[in-house]
Order: structure tokens, then sequence, then C-alpha cells
């Protein structure tokens, strides 16, 4: 038997927002708008070279987040976690032209065991989708989803 070295597992997903690659794109760098459809508070406007904090309120959860390139329109690529289980994360947008944007996400970089890789990409992909969901609901219908709260309610975690 041969050994071939691993590929790092990453954890992929992609989907069509009916809207402008530029409409797009500022959802994602603009705290803003982003916390309509994912997290609850962002500590700036995402700019190539800084680091800004995203915040969870309902889950008590601030992230680091250290913003590694912002290419307009194209692609954001940041860095998030805390070390030594940092990972990271590219956006990339393709227009559709009148179609709209094609926004993929690719979260790589994961740390740990065969079940640990197994359960981040998991999450990871899972946690992704939905932020891609929430997103297409709120620029193209303006409707808030909540999926992000309603993923982990707390009424589950009260129970023991």
């Amino acid at each position: 038997m041969t050994d071939y070295p691993l590929e790092s597992p990453a954890a992929k997903t992609g989907m069509l927002i009916r809207k402008p690659v530029a409409e797009v794109f500022e959802a994602f760098i603009n705290p803003e708008i982003t916390c309509k459809f994912w997290f609850s508070k962002g500590s700036a406007k995402l700019e190539a070279g800084k680091q800004v904090e995203w915040t969870w309120e309902m889950y008590n959860l601030i992230i680091p987040v250290n913003v590694k390139k912002i290419e307009p329109n194209k692609t954001i690529i940041v860095e998030w976690g805390d070390h030594p289980y940092m990972s990271t994360v590219e956006w990339s947008f393709t227009s559709l032209g009148e179609k709209g944007t094609y926004v993929s996400i690719t979260n790589s970089g994961f740390h740990g065991s065969q079940a640990e890789l197994i359960a981040q990409v998991s999450d990871s992909t899972k946690g992704f989708t939905f932020l891609l969901a929430g997103l297409k609901a709120w620029l193209e219908h303006g409707i808030q989803l909540n999926l992000v709260v309603d993923a982990f309610p707390k009424e589950l975690h009260l129970k023991a």
C-alpha cells in the first residue's frame, strides 16, 4: 500500500444570488448589512490588512477576523478563529450578468484528529450554507430568516 499525502479537508458551498455583484459583495464587507443574515454585530467594515471582530450576541461569541485580501466584487479572504485553531475563509463572487451573482465559499485550514476534521468541515459547510440562504432571502426578498439563531435555539440548551 502506498502512502499518499492527504489533502487538507475544506468546506465548500455556493449559491446564486439574484442581485448585482456590487450589491452582493457589499453585503459581506459591510457589517450593517451582514448582521441582517449572519452575525449580530461587526466591529468595522472589512478592509485588507485590518482586524475586525464578528459577534454572535445570541451565543455570547466573539471571533477575531484578520482580513487578508479584498478584491472588490471578486474575492474576500479572511483568517478567523482563535490560535492555534484559525482557518481561512475565501468568498468568490462571479457576476452572471442579468441573472445575478454566484457566491462560492471555501473554508480551509482545519486542525485536529480525523474525527475533529470531519466535524469541522461538516459544521462549516452547514453554517456557510445557512449564511448563503439567509443572504439570498435578505437581498432578494428583504426577509430576515434568522437561520443562525434558529439553528441552535436557547431552549434546547436549557433542558438538562
